[in-house]
């Protein structure tokens, strides 16, 4: 039997037809087009579907089970999507409506948990029960993963990691709050520090490796910082304690095994993930030699992996 896994994201609808190594053996996609309506979506997702299982060469009655991450606001048990900001989703029986459409039964997650659970599975956290995937991008995202089942809270709604304060009356964050660590450490966030930093310091190298501040990207820091650049290394190594604050906050609330990092950021590899293993040795609460500080693996595939086995939760 195989497994099949939906990335239902803004842009794009990724789908995969997965085996029982986890391994992707065929691939449908399709551009999201958000904004035009749930029924259309959810056409161009069973189309998804179509292609995905043509491309793995298998019969569509050889699928198990079929899974899909959303981001946002779910309802595991009805199949609903509460609210999606980026798909101007409220209240859209998705699963509902697609097995109207194909007459499989579907599970529905939070993209990010299904994230988190693929890299439990197949990724950062292989053989593992307890895991906590952050992903740095435009927002800090991130999954929680305790004794092998996702963390989801009474509401459906756990998990938003991001939307913890790490710095009291700090900057606003796009939720509206104020100080949120998804404020201070996500690729926005550096992109927007780097550019104060170039504001303040006019002979930054950085200057020359962006030219202007529409240029400005997530490694524009890193980059100025390996060519010996003082205010590059200063936005690096402020943006990291950022981040690691945020991390050992996560370490000492749920004491995971693994903590993985995502997003374009996690590419800097140990230059990022050095200094947050010193930040938490010296600042977790107990037992902080002992976690796992790690990159994750698995890429924009995790999401699709962790949907397709959605159905392991609800056994």
């Amino acid at each position: 039997m195989y497994w099949l896994g939906i990335d239902l994201g803004g842009t794009n609808i990724a789908t995969g037809v997965v085996d029982e190594n986890y391994k992707i053996i065929g691939r449908g996609k399709m551009k999201t087009n958000a904004g035009r309506g749930a029924e259309q979506i959810a056409d161009d997702i069973v189309t998804s579907i179509e292609m995905a299982i043509e491309d793995a060469g298998i019969d569509a009655k050889e699928i198990s089970s079929i899974g899909i991450g959303v981001p946002g606001a779910i309802d595991p048990a009805s199949g609903v999507i509460v609210r999606a900001e980026n798909l101007y989703f409220n209240n859209v029986p998705l699963c509902q409506m697609l097995k109207e459409r194909t007459g499989f039964d579907f599970h529905v997650e939070n993209d990010a948990n299904a994230a988190a659970y693929g890299e439990l599975l197949a990724g950062a956290g292989k053989g593992k029960k307890h895991l906590i995937a952050v992903t740095l991008g435009t927002g800090v995202g991130g999954g929680i993963i305790t004794d092998g089942k996702i963390y989801w809270g009474p509401f459906d709604a756990g998990g938003e990691i991001g939307h913890t304060t790490i710095v009291v009356g700090g900057e606003t964050c796009s939720c509206g709050n104020k100080g949120c660590w998804e404020a201070y450490a996500s690729a926005s966030a550096l992109i927007r520090q780097t550019k104060f930093a170039m504001i303040r310091n006019k002979d930054s190298v950085m200057w020359d490796i962006a030219g202007t501040l529409e240029n400005v990207n997530g490694i524009t820091a890193f980059d100025a910082m390996r060519k010996g650049d003082k205010a590059g290394k200063e936005v690096v190594d402020q943006y990291i304690e950022y981040v690691a604050v945020g991390v050992c906050n996560m370490f000492n609330i749920f004491q995971p095994e693994v903590i993985c990092i995502g997003g374009g950021v996690s590419k800097e590899g140990e230059v990022l993930l050095a200094p947050i293993r010193k930040y938490i040795l010296e600042n977790g609460f107990s037992s902080s030699d002992k976690v796992e500080i790690k990159a994750a693996e698995l890429g924009n595939d995790a999401g699709i992996i962790g949907a397709a086995f959605l159905c392991n939760l609800y056994k």
